[in-house]
């Protein structure tokens, strides 16, 4: 058994072991506002109905004509599961299944928009798009595979948006992205070929944190007052890690090494038309990146060959569809609805017990009420009803005879607040 140890930075060995039920596609995140999650995001870039319109659109901000200031947080309840057994060849040799793996989490969000004329907006997003979380516990018999984790992701976003004329807005960002990630995985079965080992002895333990840099553009086509169009593009945010490595390849010597992620970049087509003074409809077609992501890759010039860790992830490129309405009952108060399907980039063949990821569905609701004309509160609440699939991985550099075969299935319950404010 090759045991690796990253002792500074390894995000992406984190990303990439861990299970990703974080109820978006892989382990990207969609939990930016309340008023968001009540209609499943649908149409989120093109509405603009309060300050959480700069985590899709900083072209957005040409629409208020005050400042603005939003706060929300969401509360992710997921229910995830693995039912399996371990297998060496044909044989069956033990059960191996485990419940709730992923832990409760919350999401917070800020947002503020300062318009400085009529054609020149300012804005800054303090949000995230990636995080996950999971435990399994300490003696799983899959531990190798499994373990506990935590990403975390936070992206500071300064935008500035400018009004062309009437019915075009332009707008465009910088994305300072801070990761940290910690990760711990056991012997679990593997423990009878380990001398000395039990089930829950530590094979490997990562933690580390680092920057990367991005940017994002965004348009906004006012038809009229009442029917808009908007498209945006968020850029891929390169991490690049230099830690120390322990393992087989290097000898079971500590060495320099180096490990680099790509966070894939994003692109949104959304629309937002309100049909009569009580009913509104908007949709979004999401696009991620995520055939960047091909590979895990560790290297050093004093591993074997170059090469520490390497692990094939093959990811393919993934859409997402949503649709909502919005109901506008009377001056205080608006009630909402959302429907969406996520689509996963985790090819089958490559699904493991560290990325048990499948398509879902979402399921939304929410309100807005009105406190007075510049403030008011959001509330949102959805349900995820996420595919069950098959896993099927090898427990020693995942290629050999002992292996991990069973089912993985999750689905999540979320709810978020907000608080608006205009000035």
């Amino acid at each position: 058994m090759t045991t690796a140890f990253f002792k500074k930075s390894l995000i992406a060995a984190a990303v990439t072991l861990a299970s990703t039920q974080t109820f978006a596609a892989a382990f990207q995140l969609n939990e930016h506002s309340a008023s968001g999650l009540g209609r499943a995001y649908a149409g989120e870039a093109a509405i603009a109905d309060n300050a959480a319109v700069l985590s899709r659109n900083p072209a957005a901000m040409t629409t208020f004509d005050k400042m603005a200031l939003s706060v929300s947080g969401t509360y992710i309840k997921p229910d995830v599961d693995v039912a399996g057994d371990i297998y060496a060849g044909s044989t069956k040799l033990a059960p191996s299944s485990e419940s709730d793996i992923a832990p409760d989490a919350f999401v917070p969000a800020t947002y503020f928009i300062q318009p400085l004329n009529d054609q020149w907006a300012w804005g800054i997003g303090l949000f995230s798009n990636y995080g996950l979380s999971t435990e399994y516990s300490k003696t799983f018999a899959a531990g190798a595979g499994a373990g506990d984790t935590e990403l975390l992701t936070f992206n500071i976003n300064p935008n500035i948006a400018y009004r062309i004329n009437s019915s075009f807005s332009v707008g465009a960002g910088i994305n300072a992205v801070y990761a940290a990630a910690e990760l711990n995985r056991y012997a679990g079965a593997l423990s009878a070929a380990i001398p000395g080992a039990n089930s829950d002895t530590r094979l490997a333990h990562l933690k580390g944190d680092t920057w990367g840099f991005g940017w994002n553009v965004g348009t906004l086509y006012e038809i009229n007052e009442n029917n808009r169009l908007a498209l945006t593009y968020r850029s891929q945010v390169d991490l690049s890690f230099d830690g120390d490595f322990q393992g087989a390849t290097s000898g079971n010597r500590v060495v320099d090494g180096n490990l680099k992620l790509d966070l894939p970049a994003q692109a949104e087509f959304a629309g937002y038309h309100r049909l009569n003074q009580q009913f509104a409809v908007h949709y979004s077609v999401n696009w991620t990146d995520w055939s960047a992501f091909q590979e895990l890759k560790a290297t050093s010039s004093n591993c074997a060959g170059g090469v520490c860790l390497q692990k094939d992830e093959k990811f393919k490129d993934s859409a997402r569809y949503a649709l909502g309405g919005t109901w506008y009952v009377n001056p205080s108060w608006e009630a909402r609805i959302g429907f969406a399907y996520d689509n996963s980039p985790i090819e089958p063949e490559y699904r493991s017990l560290s990325i048990p990821d499948s398509d879902r569905i979402w399921y939304s609701a929410g309100a807005t009420y009105h406190i007075n004309p510049d403030m008011s509160l959001d509330f949102g609440m959805a349900y995820l009803d996420g595919k069950e699939v098959d896993v099927n991985e090898g427990l020693r550099n995942h290629s050999d005879a002992l292996r991990w075969k069973g089912t993985s299935h999750g689905n999540a319950l979320l709810a978020s607040a907000q608080f608006n404010m205009k000035f």
